[in-house]
């Protein structure tokens, strides 16, 4: 009953504003700012918008960072219950895990649409798939790095590797090494 009760006060809401959820959830994508710093990733020559199979590093990306966001997510919801009788440390921890996992939300988006980029997927699609008017506004140095740790690109020459190229590499390869566990227990139920 009460997710009836939910869904007719949304309804009675669409008829009073104009505006669904989706539109409304539209809305604030479209005035999400650009990313400090935005950036375009630099196409790959001889990268394919249309890749036959996604590569299992950008897999292990997906998998690791909403492993990292549900943890933080978690995080906010115990702090919502424990600390209803102390409003201080309720909104403080509240809003530290929340805001912890939109980084890694944004952090994720940006390496991935990134990597569109740098295969040549066209920008109109690309705006479509994020839902946004500025395709480049989740892109920032550290989707970057993270990215470019993930597709094993070493770092110039005498300069020191940066905290997410590390993280994208370390990621990389614990997927590759949980690939060759499930390729080898598949082998074996043959």
């Amino acid at each position: 009953m009460a997710s009836h009760a939910r869904k007719n006060a949304a309804r009675r809401q669409q008829n009073l504003t104009g505006t669904n959820r989706r539109a409304a959830l539209q809305d604030i994508r479209n005035a999400v700012p650009p990313a400090p710093q935005t950036r375009n990733a630099t196409r790959i020559p001889g990268g394919e918008a249309q890749a036959e199979v996604v590569p299992a590093e950008l897999i292990a990306l997906v998998q690791d960072s909403v492993h990292w966001e549900r943890r933080h997510l978690d995080d906010a919801v115990n702090a919502a219950r424990q600390h209803i009788e102390s409003p201080a440390n309720w909104h403080r921890l509240v809003l530290y895990a929340l805001t912890d996992a939109l980084t890694y939300n944004f952090l994720l988006v940006g390496a991935l649409a990134a990597y569109l980029q740098e295969q040549g997927l066209d920008a109109d699609l690309l705006r479509r798939h994020l839902q946004s008017p500025d395709p480049d506004r989740y892109i920032n140095q550290e989707a970057l790095d993270l990215l470019a740790g993930l597709m094993g690109r070493p770092v110039a020459e005498g300069q020191q590797e940066p905290t997410w190229h590390f993280i994208g590499r370390q990621i990389a390869e614990c997927g590759a090494q949980q690939g060759d566990e499930r390729h080898r227990s598949t082998q074996e139920g043959l």
